[in-house]
């Protein structure tokens, strides 16, 4: 490609449509400066390109930039020979003599940066620029649809009110770099939420710890799924229990606790998410225990419902309360703390219909819930392993119950045959790719770090 000189640059800006401006010289330069309303693109990926290609209007210009204008030319004829009209700027950003802008910000906002912004509650504006499709499917509450095409085919002016923060998100973060240029001409900072949806479901956040003499209980949600797991600590040592990935924020979590984990355990063999039990248990060098029925891996350390499981000074008591899952158990903590996993997630029942024999399981589902759990002593607080879609934490920022609340569901108002047919004569679909996740969980089937987040993608099979 011959490139464009600065000259025509200027004037493309000045007086034709919108400019998509691709700053591919590196993160660290694009923040120090860059030319005003430039998305920034490194590295730029043949992933990237094929986005940029399928997702700008022909009609549309684009223009690479780097440092002296030496990489740009062979992407920018790529682009050119899938019918963009893309170019570069002749010597990059070291021959642009005009003002830059120097962000305050990186030019994409990491997904846990993301969730401390939307949970401080301040005024901001999420534009999800996938299709409607993927939206639908599964999107971060208040995000605002519109799909890059419309953003450059479309008025955009009003879509961020004035002096408010905002950021674009998409699949994997490749599309929403595109479009902070499409709305650039409002002065709007529009920077690209990292790794996109992917990113998101990705996000661990702990809340703080409820203490109960020498034990800690801190619990952790998975935010883009609604999972919960829990980091239990006495004596120096934790127990974690239900870990979602990635599994290395349990250890990061840990040891800002001042916790070495010593015991890692599951309530279920789980179907709606890939556990993290095996690989935190690898890296911590820990005891693991999968609980439930099920194939696991032969170093798996299967406890007996009659045992338990120490850990510091204190102890996890098992107790069998199958129904959300053959062999579902329960641990108690300190005799007033009980981990339930998804037998009965935060606003609502947890379903049996990820498993055959769904009537059978639904009994036992009932039994559990009217028997076992409000048996339990009325100060016992009862921890899940799922929240609702809509439920709220309590004032602490926890998803708990008591006993009394746990088996006063609406469904349980009615007599054993009434909830058996209620909850298996209930169809939802299964979510997507909850067999293979059945077979990882196990240790029969492998999987590499690149297919995570699409296994991990969506929300929680909860009900």
């Amino acid at each position: 490609m011959p490139g464009i000189a600065q000259e025509r640059l200027e004037g493309m800006i000045r007086d034709g449509p919108r400019l998509l401006t691709v700053d591919i010289h590196g993160a660290g330069a694009f923040v120090r400066g860059h030319m005003p309303g430039a998305a920034s693109a490194q590295p730029l990926t043949p992933e990237r390109q094929d986005v940029i290609a399928s997702r700008i209007p022909l009609t549309h210009p684009v223009v690479l930039i780097d440092g002296d204008g030496s990489e740009p030319p062979r992407a920018a004829g790529y682009l050119a020979g899938r019918g963009l009209y893309a170019n570069h700027l002749l010597g990059g950003m070291a021959g642009y003599p005009g003002e830059t802008e120097c962000s305050a910000h990186a030019p994409a906002i990491p997904a846990g940066d993301l969730w401390d912004v939307i949970r401080g509650g301040e005024d901001f504006t999420l534009l999800d620029v996938r299709e409607p499709r993927g939206f639908s499917e599964f999107g971060i509450p208040g995000a605002v649809n519109v799909p890059l095409s419309e953003l450059f085919d479309g008025d955009t002016a009003g879509l961020v009110p004035g002096g408010q923060r905002a950021a674009a998100v998409c699949s994997r973060g490749n599309r929403s770099m595109a479009a902070a240029p499409a709305i650039a001409g409002g002065g709007v900072k529009l920077p690209s939420t990292a790794g996109g949806m992917a990113g998101w479901n990705q996000v661990l956040a702990p809340t703080a710890a409820v203490r109960d003499g020498g034990l800690t209980i801190t619990q952790v949600e998975k935010v883009g799924k609604g999972c919960l797991s829990y980091i239990l600590g006495s004596g120096g040592k934790a127990a974690v229990i239900d870990p979602a990935h990635p599994a290395s924020e349990y250890v990061r979590m840990a040891e800002g606790l001042g916790l070495e984990i010593d015991c890692v355990a599951d309530t279920r063999q789980h179907a709606d998410r890939v556990s993290a039990a095996a690989e935190l248990a690898g890296l911590a060098g820990a005891r693991l225990y999968p609980g439930g029925a099920g194939r696991y891996p032969a170093d798996a350390g299967m406890v007996p419902a009659s045992d338990s499981i120490p850990f510091g000074g204190a102890r996890l008591d098992i107790l069998h309360t199958p129904g959300h899952a053959a062999g579902s158990v329960t641990y108690l903590a300190a005799g007033r703390h009980a981990f339930c996993g998804g037998m009965l997630p935060a606003g609502g029942a947890g379903r049996t219909g990820l498993e055959d024999h769904a009537s059978k399981l639904s009994g036992e589902l009932y039994d559990t819930l009217r028997g076992a759990i409000p048996a339990l002593p009325e100060d016992i607080v009862v921890y899940p392993a799922h929240r609702a879609l809509g439920s709220r934490p309590n004032h602490d920022g926890t998803y708990s119950a008591t006993p009394r609340i746990a088996g006063g569901t609406v469904l349980l108002s009615g007599g054993r045959r009434e909830f058996v047919d209620a909850v298996a004569g209930t169809v939802l679909p299964k979510p997507v790719n909850y067999v293979a996740r059945i077979g990882i969980n196990a240790g029969t089937a492998a999987v590499t770090q690149a297919q995570m987040p699409d296994l991990r993608m969506g929300p929680t099979a909860a009900t």
